[in-house]
């Protein structure tokens, strides 16, 4: 009696092992997966390989000219660009006004972003189908009086009509409202979009531009974007006569930089994540090994009377190892369960508290999000576990 009782309880503590290794590894996993999920869904409206640049003012002198010199951007600059430079492949300016969008007594005050069509791939403006279109060339070549509004803006000003089709009035000129972006946090600030050469035309004499963004392919490694940056310094330097060396005469700023600075974090803490995991299940493993040994040792007589009556060597080995695996698979089995039910009552409790207050104010930047296994993953460690009884 008193061995039985020593051995379901060793036994126990055994299979509770391999239960808790198998619990903690999903649950690590979840919680590295969960903030790497946060982090790409708060940089989810980015591309990865996009270079913001803005105008500043000069601060060295250059050939005779004094420093605190306005650098402008201007067609010459968006055309030049993508033929210097091969690596470009979407490219659009970007100039802003500020106005009030009025129809009949309703009106809202938004920022009128003037942007060419590639500026809905570059910054993932979205217009769903049936919701529209963005802005096209035709709209650029025509100088159309045409608008892309946010949802925000067409409950506004619309109510409970469709504003396809429909006009708005900014200061005294119409627009045409051709779509309706995608805006899942339903902003209250969120812009609205007219053809660049419209808004160029109508608010900056037909000239200047604020903003120039462009992605870049091919670009992988840091020093693949040190070097752009260099080249692109040097021919803007040339067009605009200013020292290339005066950093301050235009602002860059490249999302590939701050992706890779990301994904190397979350690489690094994956890594941490699975070391840790992988721990566990070695404690594990080392418990069934011990409890396969200590069972041998105290079994020792019991073998010895099978091997009298004729009991091979081989079905007494099985015997073992029939029960370990059994010890481990239950056991895996219930710590996969658990660490699967606990990530996915947390990913339930966090998309319920998302929908009760996150969707109308716009606030659903989280650091944490979805945290939860690739199924295979949690069978594979449970595998794994299992297999190494063998």
């Amino acid at each position: 009696m008193e061995y039985d009782q020593k051995n379901k309880l060793r036994t126990f503590l055994t299979g509770f092992s391999v239960a808790w290794g198998i619990f903690m590894l999903i649950v690590l996993l979840g919680a590295g997966n969960g903030l790497a999920n946060g982090i790409a869904y708060n940089f989810r409206d980015i591309a990865e390989n996009t270079v913001y640049t803005w105008t500043r003012y000069t601060t060295l002198p250059y050939k005779g000219m004094q420093p605190n010199r306005r650098i402008e951007f201007t067609e010459k600059d968006y055309y030049a660009i993508p033929r210097e430079h091969p690596e470009v492949a979407l490219i659009s300016g970007a100039n802003y006004h500020n106005d009030t969008i009025s129809v009949d007594k309703e009106y809202v005050t938004s920022d009128i972003v003037a942007v060419h069509p590639d500026y809905a791939m570059i910054d993932y403006v979205i217009v769903k189908s049936g919701y529209g279109r963005f802005i096209n060339q035709l709209d650029m070549k025509n100088r159309r009086k045409v608008i892309v509004i946010s949802p925000r803006m067409g409950e506004i000003l619309f109510r409970d009509t469709d504003p396809l089709g429909e006009y708005v009035k900014i200061g005294n000129l119409m627009f045409q409202v051709v779509g309706v972006y995608d805006d899942p946090n339903n902003k209250n600030n969120a812009p609205a979009y007219i053809p660049f050469t419209t808004g160029q035309l109508l608010y900056d004499n037909g000239y200047s531009m604020h903003n120039i963004m462009f992605t870049l392919q091919g670009i992988n490694t840091e020093e693949e974007s040190e070097a752009f940056y260099e080249r692109f310094r040097q021919r803007m330097a040339k067009r605009h006569q200013f020292d290339p060396a005066d950093r301050n005469a235009i602002g860059m700023w490249d999302t590939g930089q701050n992706f890779r600075m990301l994904r190397g974090m979350t690489n690094g803490i994956s890594l941490f994540i699975w070391i840790i995991g992988i721990g566990t299940l070695m404690a594990g493993i080392v418990g069934v090994s011990n409890i396969m040994l200590i069972t041998v040792r105290e079994r020792t007589k019991e073998f010895g009377i099978q091997k009298a009556i004729g009991a091979k060597p081989s079905s007494i080995l099985g015997l073992i190892i029939i029960e370990s695996v059994l010890v481990t698979a239950v056991f895996g089995y219930i710590g996969m369960v658990a660490g699967i039910g606990l990530t996915e009552v947390i990913n339930y409790g966090m998309e319920m508290a998302e929908a009760s207050n996150g969707g109308a104010n716009g606030s659903e930047e989280s650091v944490f999000r979805n945290p939860t296994v690739n199924m295979t993953i949690a069978i594979s460690a449970t595998l794994l576990i299992i297999l190494q009884v063998f």
